[in-house]
Parts: C-alpha cells; structure tokens; sequence
C-alpha cells in the first residue's frame, strides 16, 4: 500500500522524465503537494522535436512525450520549465515551493550517450545536483533523495550484490553516479543534510523514451523487424518494471528509517537478455531473434540484493517479467493501434 503523503511538499528536479513522472503522478495520488522541475531538453520533448538530432520513432515518443505533459496537468502537477543548471533559478523556484522532500533525478540517463558527450553529462548531472544540494543544506529539508544506478559497481564481483558491493563503475555514466553519491554524502558530513540514495536497475514500462532494451524489443516487434540481441543473450540483468520503483521511493520518503541510507531498488532477481527477447517472441511468434557485438564498455552485471529495503522499508516488487513486459506489451499496442489490452494481467 502507498504511504499517505497529505501535507507534505516534494520537488522533483527532472521531474518530467521517464522516471520522473511516473513518480509525480503516484505521489499526488497519496496527496503529497508535487512540483516538478525540468527544462524539457534531456531526453525530453525540446531534444525530441529538434531537427539536429536524429531519433528514431520520433513521432511516437512525441507523443508518449505529450502525454506525460498532459498526464502531469490533469493531475494538477505544477510544471516550472526551468534548467537546474542554472543555480539562481532554481534557487528562486525551491524558495517559493518550500518542499519537505527534495528528490533529485536530472541526468543524462543513457550510458552510451553520456560517453559521446562526457560535458553535457556532467553538465546536466553534476552542476545540476551541486545545484540542488547548495540550495538544500540551509533549508531545513527532511529528506534528500538521491537517484543513483546500479552502474556504479561496474562488473559484478558476485551472483548477487548488496549495498556494500565495491564501486568500479566503468565509463562516464557510471562514473559521474559514483561522483554524485559521493557529494550527496559530503554534504551530510559538513551541512548534515538527510539523504537517501536509491540505486536502480535496467528500468522499463509506459512512456519510456530511452530506448532501452525491452523498449527497443516491443517495437521492432510491432514493426516486424527482428529483435536484436548485443552479444550471446546470456548477458543478465535485473529488469525492474517502473511501478515497483516508483513503490519503493514512496518508501524511501516516508519512513524515517530510510535516513542516510543506500538501496537497490530492483526486482531483485536477474534474468538473461535472451529470456526476456522469449517473452516478447511468445506475444510476436513471427519475429526472428538476430546478433550483434556487445558493447565493449558494458559492464557484467546480475542480481542486485533488495533484502535491506525489504528489512527496512517493507519493499515488496511484484512485476516478474512474465507479469510486465505482457502488460507493457498491451500499452504500446493500445498506443500504436488502439486495440484493446488483452495481453495485461
């Protein structure tokens, strides 16, 4: 069950991301007052609609884009279309909200795209956080949240990794995650800022325009092109359906016990790349599966331990692959098409 946020004001700087709004909507639903911030150009509709970059299916993460924005209105969500990289506005739009929870999600949330550009990167992730967390340390603020990923601890040294798991994050992404930890840290040791930093794994579900792998299976699926698999397919990861985050950060903001920790936010369970391109094939029978090389800069990964968010927050995931990607499947034929969810479960 969602705890009950009424009389309580959160910010969400990167609030109209994948995550992002997904998080918005739930919490206004447990009526928590919500304000998010976002300048709409990281991954967003600003990049999406220029012509100098080249997007694939950019007419239907348009719209998946103007849905968000819609859902956000209908909702009652306050927008400020603002970039946090500039201190003094953000400054000025944190003043007037006056939020209790500060949750933190701007990044350029792509590995491959932030190695292209290690400046935007930094940029859009860094001076944005170091952005938040000066306005932060004088405020008074009960919680800052802090969403990391589970690419900081670079190749998995184990089946399972908990918390404790050394960091060797490989690439800019990984790298820039670990940098941004480590502030959020320093500033609760010199201004004792609260904190909690959540670290996620291989996301998917509704109105994602990231393109990642489950994303990028459903419509070359619906498209009839072959599913293609970057490496053997044995590649493991610990796919998380958007909802199970989404229940968990509610944890994180309302139970005192989550105060200066660190969490695995995941479904706790890796499955292979191959599996999950099987679960898509049972729905599309026709589509072929085809190869290509693996991306020299991905790290090994596998299952990440949740036992310490279960301990301390109760955190429950309940989206198998087999119960999400059907049910992630059915919304994009409703959004291509129109046809009715017969796949959700």
């Amino acid at each position: 069950m969602t705890p009950n946020f009424r009389g309580k004001t959160i910010a969400l700087i990167g609030g109209a991301g994948f995550i992002g709004h997904h998080l918005a909507l739930a919490l206004s639903r447990a009526d928590a007052k919500v304000a998010v911030v976002d300048s709409l150009q990281v991954n967003n509709l600003l990049a999406m609609s220029s012509a100098l970059e080249e997007v694939p299916n950019r007419e239907l993460y348009l719209r998946m884009l103007g849905e968000r924005l819609e859902l956000l209105r209908r909702s009652a969500i306050q927008l400020y279309p603002q970039d946090a990289r500039d201190y003094h506005a953000l400054s000025r739009i944190l003043d007037t909200v006056r939020p209790d929870v500060v949750v933190h999600l701007a990044a350029v949330a792509h590995a491959g795209r932030s190695n292209k550009t290690p400046f935007s990167t930094f940029d859009h992730s860094l001076r944005t956080l170091e952005n938040a967390l000066d306005w932060a340390r004088d405020s008074g603020l009960e919680r800052f949240v802090f969403f990391s990923s589970s690419m900081v601890y670079g190749n998995f040294q184990t089946e399972t990794v908990g918390e404790d798991h050394p960091l060797e994050p490989i690439g800019i992404y990984g790298a820039l995650k670990l940098g941004g930890e480590k502030l959020v840290i320093a500033y609760n040791q010199v201004f004792g800022l609260p904190y909690t930093i959540v670290r996620p794994s291989a996301l998917y579900g509704p109105r994602c325009v990231s393109r990642r792998v489950g994303q990028v299976f459903i419509e070359s699926a619906l498209e009839g092109r072959p599913l293609r698999i970057e490496g053997d397919g044995s590649e493991r990861l610990d796919f998380t359906h958007i909802d199970d985050l989404v229940a968990g950060i509610a944890l994180v903001i309302a139970r005192p016990e989550a105060k200066n920790q660190i969490f695995n936010l995941t479904y706790g369970q890796a499955r292979s790349v191959q599996e999950l391109a099987e679960i898509v094939q049972d729905h599309f029978p026709a589509i072929a599966i085809e190869r290509g090389k693996r991306p020299d800069l991905m790290p090994t990964r596998g299952t990440l331990a949740i036992a310490k968010a279960a301990q301390l927050l109760g955190y429950q995931p309940a989206h198998p692959l087999e119960v999400g990607i059907p049910r992630y499947i059915a919304w994009y034929r409703t959004l291509v098409s129109g046809a009715p969810q017969e796949e959700a479960v």
